[in-house]
């Protein structure tokens, strides 16, 4: 019974709200915040009468006065999830429980219209129709990315032949950037205005040059909001990563320890220090077969997507009541304005008062 009562009170409306079909509820005028706390109080009450009163089959996960949820409803329902996401999806009480009741208030609502032949109507037939359909469109195409990613993988000795073929004929594209770490020291311009920036700027690097510690003064003086917590360092990181002032003036520092003169970007002054550099190393075949290799079955299983999209819209055996399909398009008459309509336009200075 503690474990029951555990997992109803973690239920309370707070956790129940964050679900998307309650949300819905709260966001409809006619459900009002009285009535959203007695539907959650009823259906509170009626789980914990269950628990109190029965012993639930070890597959029964959730039951309530019209409905029940079961370990195989739970199984179907993460299979929406992608296979490598699932575990850490289900390692939170909080996101188990919030799924559950989400699928319990959802299943109730099914089966409240059923039981008002809502899914007699015709239009509403077909839009389940559709819904069938989607889902198993989709599930076609996982099957198809499936089974090419199989064949892909059969071929194994032929995918890293073709991966060798690339990186020899590309090997550039296969070499790890230069890369820079280095420190700022940021003095805005429009706080402070753009002399005084610049007057304090040459000030800190003075005080650089005479041994004055640069975190130190980073965490003091940088209106990066940033430094408090980093003391202005910037970390390794490749060309195209720094406004094109900053990157420039970073990069031509020579050695470790170098402080830049005053560079201007947008945000203000920057005095730069480089702390480290890592030049430009072409990496080994071995090093990157396995991400080529990847790059390769992601392009085949992709291919082998589109490929059947494509079969099914150029299939010459399609038949296209052309009538009728413009016939699905609204039309609509927007008559021209009178030829000498001036434009409305807001009154150039405000209305005296009398």
């Amino acid at each position: 019974m503690a474990g029951a009562f555990r997992f109803m009170t973690s239920l309370a409306c707070a956790r129940i709200a964050r679900t998307s079909l309650l949300c819905r509820w709260h966001s409809r005028s006619d459900m009002t915040p009285t009535f959203a706390r007695r539907s959650v109080a009823t259906l509170l009450a009626g789980l914990l009468t269950w628990s109190a009163n029965a012993q639930a089959p070890a597959d029964i996960l959730v039951r309530g006065p019209d409905v029940m949820l079961t370990r195989a409803d739970w199984e179907a329902e993460i299979s929406r999830i992608p296979a490598e996401q699932r575990v850490a999806f289900a390692t939170s009480p909080q996101r188990v429980q919030t799924t559950l009741i989400g699928m319990l208030v959802g299943r109730t609502l099914a089966q409240r219209a059923r039981s008002q032949a809502l899914d007699k109507d015709p239009l509403v037939q077909r839009r389940i129709t559709l819904e069938v359909d989607r889902l198993l469109s989709g599930l076609m195409l996982e099957r198809i990315e499936a089974e090419a990613g199989a064949e892909f993988d059969r071929a194994k000795d032929r995918n890293v032949a073709r991966a060798r073929e690339l990186y020899v004929v590309d090997r550039a594209k296969y070499t790890v950037p230069e890369v820079i770490d280095v420190s700022h020291i940021l003095f805005d311009t429009e706080k402070m205005g753009k002399e005084a920036a610049l007057a304090a700027a040459k000030d800190t690097r003075a005080k650089l040059l005479a041994g004055g510690d640069f975190p130190a003064l980073a965490a003091a003086l940088s209106d990066d909001p940033s430094a408090a917590r980093n003391k202005g360092r910037l970390d390794w990181n490749p060309r195209g990563k720094y406004e094109p002032a900053f990157e420039t003036a970073a990069f031509a520092l020579k050695n470790t320890g170098d402080i830049s003169e005053p560079v201007l970007t947008r945000y203000g002054y920057h005095l730069i220090k480089l702390e480290g550099r890592k030049s430009a190393h072409p990496q080994s075949f071995e090093e990157v077969r396995e991400a080529i290799v990847a790059d390769l079955r992601q392009k085949y299983v992709t291919a082998a997507r589109e490929s059947a999209i494509a079969a099914i819209r150029t299939d010459t055996r399609l038949e296209v009541n052309q009538e009728a399909v413009d016939a699905l398009v609204v039309k609509v008459d927007i008559p021209p304005l009178p030829a000498n309509t001036p434009a409305t336009v807001a009154p150039a200075t405000a209305p005296q008062s009398k």
